[in-house]
């Protein structure tokens, strides 16, 4: 049977990889070596080539000429997302509450394509809908600026507490039932695929490994916006999920690090 962790898109991973190696290495690579780095992942060239170029086109990624040939670095855009990702997915820095709420009210998007790109933008960086043109999180979003200009959106924000159980808030805004069986369901998989891993496997398996881990782990940006501990449930599956990544994610590093230096060359 198939994993959800075995199924990942060439463009999910070039972000994936974008924003969990190169970022670091200077933001950039060949075409050829991009092509290199996805084959374990079982991506095959004409697949990465057509995600490249649908990067391109939406402004994440930017051609370049390099001393290896032709190839892509990432755009000021990519990078305040990758950023953005790496503070979520990492704990790359301190994720405080003050117990009040960041508030977003902007008027009626009608193009359907506009208002499902918001849409989707915005569950990313952590907000919920209260109505169509409400939305709340607990934290603002270094994105936002950006995404609403690059929208044409006007919203008022409001930094609000809230009069009334913030509990009750977060259960209408975030399904927790179902944030917290998906926990439960990611972590049984990866403890399977990491248990599927050879003691001695070579750097390109636990790359391949690792960034299977990595992926399905950045799939609950999307569905988690990072709501501090006193409004979640007790025994939230969603902190014995992140202790395993968090392990993982650290254990597995040395040697998918050492695979992308080599590939890179």
């Amino acid at each position: 049977m198939t994993s959800k962790l075995d199924l990942v898109h060439a463009r999910a991973a070039l972000f994936d990889l974008y924003g969990d190696h190169l970022r670091s290495r200077g933001g950039q690579a060949s075409v050829a070596a991009l092509v290199r780095l996805m084959k374990p992942l079982d991506i095959a060239a004409p697949a990465v080539r057509t995600a490249v170029s649908r990067m391109v086109r939406q402004g994440w990624l930017r051609p370049l000429r390099l001393p290896q040939g032709a190839g892509y670095g990432l755009t000021p855009k990519c990078v305040r997302r990758l950023d953005e990702a790496a503070l979520r997915i990492y704990r790359a820095g301190t994720l405080t509450w003050h117990g009040r709420w960041h508030l977003i009210v902007f008027e009626p998007v009608k193009e359907r394509p506009r208002r499902e790109r918001l849409k989707a933008d915005l569950t990313f960086l952590g907000y919920a809908s209260l109505s169509e043109t409400t939305w709340i999180g607990p934290r603002s979003s270094i994105e936002l600026d950006n995404l609403l200009e690059g929208e044409g959106v006007r919203a008022d924000r409001f930094d609000a507490g809230l009069e009334g159980d913030p509990r009750e808030l977060v259960a209408r805004a975030w399904d927790l039932t179902s944030i917290g069986e998906a926990y439960e369901s990611w972590h049984a998989e990866a403890v399977t695929l990491i248990s599927t891993l050879p003691e001695q496997a070579p750097a390109d398996l636990v790359f391949a490994t690792r960034s299977r881990l990595v992926h399905g782990w950045r799939n609950f940006l999307f569905r988690d916006p990072g709501l501090p501990p006193e409004l979640l449930p007790a025994g939230w599956p969603g902190e014995k999920a992140r202790a395993y990544f968090e392990q993982e994610a650290a254990r597995l590093l040395p040697a998918a690090a050492a695979f992308v230096d080599r590939e890179l060359m």
